[in-house]
């Protein structure tokens, strides 16, 4: 294992907020800084595989190589995602992503997983106080592929062949104890203007108001260049002090270059520069793909981390 002797530099964990937000309060549950020391650390066992967080060299590229495109992301630790109390000398990053595994990833797998119910309104949400990720982004970019995908069901929530359908927020409790949530799609050009009107003002009240909230997942197609209406996402999210993960969809999806198409980790590395001057620092996020199930265990390792430090503070 290759040790990283890394100086003391604060990370912040989320969101950069615009110049008129950052001397206000963060929200009651947004995570903010940690810092890189020079100490050694042991990580935890894993519920997962462990190949799924080997130590890797800061600076060397994060996906597997491919016969048909050469890999072009690589890290420095700028670009890293740090949870909360994690010291860090020994780098053990999640593979395909910026995010260096902490002592709270523990208790990753999901055993049960069930529909609870639809809201229209953020108040008539559960309210047992359990945590909760949500899932957002375009309608078409497979936010109920990926949750089946999570939790290795086919049909836990059904994949309309009509992109735009989930009108509703609908919560799925894991392990009866913490909560997936499948939220509208936005930007159906098809979808009735009241229909996206109504879903701008109540999944936008449930970003702001739901204090059970972890982090917001925000689903991102990596077959295609970035969309300007996903770069707007990420900014109103950064601009509101809201926790976010990236999650590069579709990765497995490989467009010829002669054909003026660009793989997928290069629309990962454009989007990122795109949005840099959102955040203060690089926020997490994961490549994935529901086809191959790429990025599953990541993400459920990443969602252990953080869920298990939100309900220890």
């Amino acid at each position: 294992m290759a040790l990283l002797r890394l100086p003391r530099i604060p990370i912040s964990l989320f969101s950069k907020q615009s110049p008129s937000r950052l001397s206000q309060n963060p929200k009651p549950n947004s995570l903010l800084t940690t810092t890189f020391r020079p100490l050694l650390t042991s990580f935890p066992k894993t519920t997962l595989s462990p190949a799924e967080a080997e130590p890797i060299p800061i600076g060397t590229p994060q996906v597997e190589s491919h016969e048909d495109f050469e890999t072009s992301l690589s890290l420095d630790m700028y670009k890293l995602f740090v949870p909360p109390e994690t010291e860090v000398s020994e780098a053990r990053i999640l593979k395909g992503s910026n995010i260096v595994l902490s002592k709270y990833a523990r208790d990753a797998q999901v055993g049960v997983s069930e529909f609870v119910k639809s809201s229209v309104r953020t108040q008539d949400c559960p309210s047992d106080g359990l945590p909760e990720f949500a899932l957002v982004g375009r309608s078409n970019v497979g936010k109920s592929s990926l949750l089946n995908s999570l939790v290795r069901r086919k049909r836990l929530a059904l994949i309309s062949k009509k992109p735009g359908k989930t009108q509703c927020i609908n919560h799925f409790r894991i392990n009866d104890s913490w909560y997936l949530v499948d939220l509208p799609g936005y930007g159906y050009a098809s979808a009735p203007q009241e229909l996206r009107t109504d879903w701008a003002k109540f999944t936008k009240d449930y970003f702001l108001s739901r204090s059970t909230l972890v982090s917001v997942f925000l689903l991102v197609d990596a077959s295609i260049p970035a969309k300007t209406i996903d770069l707007e996402y990420a900014s109103w999210l950064a601009e509101n002090q809201i926790p976010m993960t990236l999650i590069f969809t579709k990765c497995d999806k490989r467009k010829k270059k002669k054909n003026g198409g660009k793989r997928p980790e290069e629309n990962v590395n454009d989007f990122q520069e795109l949005v840099r001057g959102f955040f203060k620092s690089a926020p997490p996020w994961i490549m994935t793909s529901s086809v191959t199930n790429q990025g599953r265990d990541e993400i459920l390792l990443h969602m252990a981390q953080l869920r298990n430090y939100w309900l220890k503070h």
